[in-house]
């Protein structure tokens, strides 16, 4: 069919890991550079490091910076602060089984800001780099397969890690009219259809969504923690793009709606809530610094997680010093602030040229980092498609590469119901860059329509 498919079937590799893949020399096509907005990496599509972020962790890697004064006061204090609490005074260290203690306890007071004072132990905290909470959750050796309930569309690396540790996923689909709305019904539904073939033993939940882009009400989240102390499910909330908010709705975690519930909720429902430096506006998506907070856990299954991190040794400096940052960012009247807060709004704007998108139903992006347009594919394509074996959106999204040199990823996937398409793109690029691509893929997709209506 293509130049990509046959490099694709060549190199026997998914689309999303062909970012460095441009046309050989001498085969001409419309653009000059891929632009790869298939993986959630702000740096990748040309967003610029904060700052403020990079100063701190340069003046921790190499603390002679320090006694320069070209770095602002504001940074060199966090910087000397922070290498307070490493062992030795150096990011080259081991910390604590639950991270350095300091940013633990900033983690701490950070959450309970975010909650409107609902406490927070810092005990409950583990300073992490992945899921090894899913460790203690998935036994492999039990005599039923577990079995956790996550949203379709969903965040692939999740439902791999799941089936990765010999458990199965259990899909619940989100409501796409009623845009991306988590229904109980459909969370009912979908622990019926699990019948005896596995053991349910927790529900996950994005919010904001990866890919969909929603943000979910109180009210919906109030139903979700009935139906998990009804059915006794643990509460897995990935909420790691909380930062990235756009329009009138506003993040609630779920740790705070429950903490609002009152007993006998707010004192049972186990609850393992993630955040993460990662992902959102920060972006610093190779230093891989997050962290879990358990809630109403039974102290032995703590102290065994405990154990599980512990066999880890601990999470890297570098990680544990971004999330700091990211929990503690300059405040007004800071060195540091005015170009902080400069560089966060421009990234939240990106999101009103999304929603402009034309020719594609989009329900409106209120969080997150991407934009899932469902694509109305002619019949033509869709045959065309199951000729050369492809699932539709595949085969629009390569079409999209080859023609228009834009990367995004097919909905196909993440999980999608059946008979619709959709693709996922990152929005969190430079503006121009963005706009380029929106340029792209207009003109493409109006001439795909065209080749095949």
């Amino acid at each position: 069919m293509s130049l990509f498919v046959d490099f694709f079937k060549k190199k026997k590799v998914s689309h999303r890991w062909v970012f460095d893949f441009l046309p050989p020399q001498g085969v001409e096509k419309p653009f000059k550079e891929v632009i790869d907005v298939s993986w959630g990496d702000p740096h990748r599509g040309g967003m610029k490091p904060l700052t403020f972020v990079r100063q701190v962790l340069a003046a921790c890697v190499y603390p002679q910076l320090m006694n320069d004064n070209k770095l602002p006061v504001d940074v060199r204090q966090r910087a000397q602060k922070l290498l307070d609490g490493c062992a030795g005074r150096s990011v080259g260290s081991y910390s604590a089984t639950q991270g350095i203690p300091e940013i633990v306890q900033r983690v701490s007071e950070f959450i309970s800001r975010r909650d409107g004072g609902v406490p927070s132990n810092p005990e409950n905290i583990f300073l992490c780099c992945g899921s090894q909470i899913l460790n203690v959750l998935v036994n492999a050796e039990a005599a039923f397969t577990t079995g956790v309930l996550a949203p379709a569309p969903c965040y692939r690396t999740t439902t791999l890690s799941i089936e990765g540790l010999g458990g199965v996923v259990i899909p619940y689909y989100l409501s796409e009219e009623q845009g991306w709305e988590l229904q109980v019904e459909e969370l009912q539904q979908a622990l019926e259809s699990a019948g005896g073939a596995c053991n349910p033993i927790a529900l996950y939940v994005i919010n904001p969504g990866n890919p969909t882009g929603h943000v979910q009400s109180r009210k919906s989240m109030q139903e979700v923690i009935r139906f998990a102390s009804e059915k006794r499910l643990f509460l897995l909330a990935d909420e790691v793009y909380q930062g990235c908010i756009y329009g009138e709705k506003e993040f609630v975690s779920y740790k705070r709606v429950l903490a609002e519930m009152g007993p006998p909720l707010s004192d049972t429902v186990e609850l393992a809530s993630f955040h993460s430096a990662s992902k959102g506006f920060m972006g610093e998506c190779g230093l891989r610094g997050g962290y879990v907070e358990l809630v109403n856990l039974d102290p032995a299954v703590k102290k065994y997680i405990y154990t599980l991190f512990t066999a880890d040794s601990s999470a890297p400096l570098l990680g544990q010093i971004a999330l700091d940052l990211m929990t503690n960012p300059p405040l007004p009247g800071d060195p540091s602030y005015f170009q902080f807060d400069q560089v966060r709004s421009s990234v939240k704007e990106a999101f009103e040229v999304v929603n402009s998108l034309q020719g594609f139903s989009c329900p409106a992006v209120e969080g997150g980092a991407f934009a899932f347009p469902r694509i109305h594919l002619p019949a033509k394509a869709i045959q065309k498609a199951k000729e050369v074996g492809m699932q539709p959106d595949t085969f629009y999204c390569l079409k999209l590469l080859e023609e228009a040199g834009v990367l995004v990823s097919p909905g196909s996937d993440f999980g999608q119901k059946e008979g619709t398409f959709h693709f996922r793109f990152c929005i969190l690029i430079l503006h121009d860059v963005l706009e380029e691509l929106l340029r792209r893929l207009t003109l493409f997709h109006t001439q795909f329509m065209k080749d095949f209506s």
